[in-house]
């Protein structure tokens, strides 16, 4: 495309370039380096495939790369995010993706509900519109089998892609789904998608398909975007400033979101056509209560501040307007010190501002009565300051004070430690000691642990503490939450070595590790018998096959040859912290005293009944037990239709749990359809195995970087393993 911009010169391309300006970026050009290398290793083209590729095509998250936008933790959203939304600020975003569904060629924008309801309406209305004239050039030239909305499973809800968290922006920002490969495949047989309807006009027949023809589909789509931006230039710029303009009068005066669940509250006790019953029924979804707030107001006094300052540049990242009190001031009768930031909504990215703090009310999307739910397109609820454990509070009246627009992108973190006699000082509450504690352990400092405390110095108390050997499972390919995981202990200066099966199935591991951390997918599930599918490791391969660099990442963890010594390891006196599927997996496998919470006559809640995707739950966490240390004792945990469990009846002693759900509604944020049958269920839990101990966290306490809130669980079984 970029070829075809500055080379011809026919009427269309060069209204393209006389009305528009255009911007093509490559979001992780390494990665698509790696992944043509290893499809062109073979010279006889029959050979070639895109399989078994040796790591993922970004350095530590892979296809998550789409998934990082808001929190803005890797480099190239960084640097994509200064483009959008401090350099260009578009009117219209393209995102290119593949593949698309089973019988057709492509899916595109727009999507299908529910759309977030913060968004304008004349974002929904622009996506259509797009997404409409998208269709219409490819039906024009002929190009069948393209489907839209609800022929595919992306919605309007979510937020986190390059093109959704531009949508939070006001921007037009549209995704398309290609099939499509180097090696020729086909478009398969799909009855359903060979009769035309609203979504999918013009069907396609089951035929070869050539990469050839996905670039000519891509092609069309992408003069279709130019040629709508070019025709429509003058309304764009209109509607984004429309929608910028309607975003800071909705935060200068009261408004109230859409709740779903508040209107299906006061809808059920209603009465059909009682005009007294409608009345008084709008009048409670318009308390002044309820009020969307003016501005949020993040104290700089609160406990873990240098985290509160992590997610006020997550804001600054994608160009929230954010102010800091220059002294001590006062709101609603409250003090605030000075430092604090303040977030007012009456601004033109307001969506994104809302969407950062409030809760997401996912509507029940439900086919009809008594069906499962219809799943998300990725998650239902994220709330960024909730997962991050940042304390706030929301004033929903307008007020001035001494503040000054904060112009860095990133501001820099507080000093948060104290001087006690001869020693310093540290506070387990929050999250940046441990970084201090890896940095002073690494230059061979010593350093004592108590219960809320790290201390150095002359005047320590406490239990001394050593580096941890730390090991990280891995696969061959790389695993995305492995990934992640490598991140973050990066970020806190953690020091680690990724354990492949190779490794594991050797032996020995008490001899290199103190602790072994598995992440979700890592454990396979029993043959037969509970368990959820852990993939543990990558496809069948040979060493003739991969580089020899990544020979030792190859094999696969097996209950045959990996567990025993996996066993071996914790009954010697090692720690073993197992994260989401790994932690039921290795329940079973070890025969652990706990059971599945989620069960009722004996057999696993169906969907119908019990279904959360991803959304943030609150839960009671013992703070007296030391891998809780420095934790809320109501914390925020990203769940993800997560394990629960059920300590056993005659465990005693050997299992404890750390945090569990003690109300029947513990969503915070999102859908949790059946949420009752959580109550008393135990997401975190110490079991004592031999001379070790098993750490096990059923929800996802690291989510793509997110949940701040809950890193202390792993730190703090980090630490346990070399605490003396």
């Amino acid at each position: 495309m970029v070829y075809e911009m500055v080379s011809r010169t026919d009427t269309e391309t060069t209204r393209f370039l006389d009305e528009t300006i255009l911007l093509f970026v490559h979001a992780n050009p390494d990665g698509n380096d790696l992944v043509a290398d290893w499809y062109m290793r073979k010279q006889d083209p029959a050979q070639r495939s895109l399989s078994g590729l040796p790591r993922l095509y970004q350095k530590y998250i892979g296809h998550d790369n789409n998934r990082d936008f808001f929190a803005s933790t890797q480099a190239e959203t960084e640097n994509i995010n200064r483009v959008l939304y401090h350099e260009w600020f578009p009117q219209i975003l393209y995102n290119h993706h593949q593949s698309g569904p089973a019988g057709t060629v492509v899916w595109s924008s727009p999507q299908r509900d529910p759309y977030n309801y913060n968004l304008d309406p004349l974002l929904i209305l622009g996506l259509q519109a797009l997404g409409t004239h998208m269709h219409q050039r490819l039906a024009t030239e002929g190009k069948p089998g393209a489907t839209m909305a609800s022929g595919g499973a992306y919605d309007g809800w979510w937020n986190g892609g390059i093109r959704n968290t531009g949508n939070f922006h006001n921007i037009i920002a549209i995704l398309t789904e290609t099939i499509g490969s180097p090696t020729t495949m086909r478009i398969p047989f799909v009855a359903a998608r060979q009769i035309p309807n609203r979504d999918l006009p013009y069907p396609i027949a089951p035929q070869e398909w050539k990469f050839r023809q996905s670039v000519d589909y891509s092609m069309s789509f992408n003069r279709a975007v130019i040629d709508y931006a070019a025709r429509n230039r003058e309304l764009l710029l209109f509607n984004i400033y429309k929608m910028g303009q309607r975003a800071i009068e909705r935060g200068s005066m009261d408004y109230w979101t859409p709740s779903p669940s508040r209107i299906n509250a006061t809808a059920a006790g209603t009465a059909a056509g009682a005009a007294a019953s409608s009345e008084s029924a709008w009048a409670s979804l318009r308390k002044p209560e309820l009020r969307d707030p003016r501005a949020f107001i993040i104290p700089s006094d609160q406990a873990d501040f240098p985290t509160a300052v992590k997610f006020i540049n997550a804001l600054r990242e994608v160009n929230v307007a954010v102010h800091r009190a220059t002294a001590p001031f006062v709101v609603a009768g409250k003090n605030y010190p000075s430092g604090s930031f303040v977030v007012f909504t009456a601004q033109a990215f307001r969506p994104h501002v809302m969407d950062m703090f409030e809760p997401q009310d996912h509507p029940n999307v439900i086919p009809y009565p008594g069906a499962p739910p219809t799943p998300p397109y990725d998650n239902a609820g994220w709330t960024l300051a909730f997962q991050m454990g940042v304390k706030f509070d929301r004033i929903l009246d307008g007020f001035t004070g001494p503040f000054e627009k904060v112009t860095d992108w990133n501001v820099k973190p507080p000093v948060f430690a104290r001087t006690t006699g001869r020693s310093t000082v540290w506070d387990r509450r929050v999250n940046d000691s441990f970084t201090v504690v890896n940095q002073l352990l690494k230059r061979g400092s010593q350093v004592y642990a108590t219960p809320t405390t790290f201390t150095a110095g002359e005047d320590h108390v406490g239990s001394p503490l050593r580096a941890p050997r730390i090991g990280l499972w891995d696969q061959y390919g790389g695993s995305i939450t492995s990934g992640w995981t490598r991140w973050i202990l990066e970020q806190f200066e953690f020091p680690y070595s990724r354990v492949f099966a190779q490794e594991l199935d050797a032996g020995k591991l008490d001899a290199k590790y103190d602790v072994l951390v598995f992440v979700d997918g890592a454990i396979p599930a029993l043959a037969t018998g509970p368990g959820r599918g852990g993939r543990g490791g990558a496809p069948e391969l040979t060493a003739a096959d991969v580089p020899e660099e990544y020979r030792t990442h190859l094999g696969r963890m097996t209950a045959e040859r990996t567990l025993p010594q996996v066993r071996a390891f914790v009954e010697a006196g090692g720690t073993i912290v197992a994260i989401g599927s790994s932690a039921e997996n290795l329940a079973a496998h070890f025969k652990l005293p706990i059971e599945d919470h989620l069960v009722e006559d004996g057999k696993p809640l169906p969907r119908a009944k019990y279904y959360v995707p991803g959304s943030v739950l609150t839960a009671r966490v013992d703070t007296g037990h030391p891998i809780a240390a420095g934790m809320e004792a109501r914390t925020d945990f990203f769940f993800d239709n997560s394990p629960v469990f059920r300590i056993a009846p005659g465990a005693g002693e050997s299992i404890t749990a750390i945090a569990s759900f003690d109300t029947e509604t513990p969503l915070h944020s999102g859908w949790a359809w059946g949420q009752k049958y959580l109550k008393d269920g135990v997401i975190a839990a110490e079991a004592r195995v031999g001379k070790g101990r098993v750490l096990l966290f059923g929800p996802e306490i690291l989510q793509r970087a997110q949940p701040h809130g809950t890193f202390k669980l792993l730190f703090n079984a980090i630490y346990s393993s070399v605490a003396r």
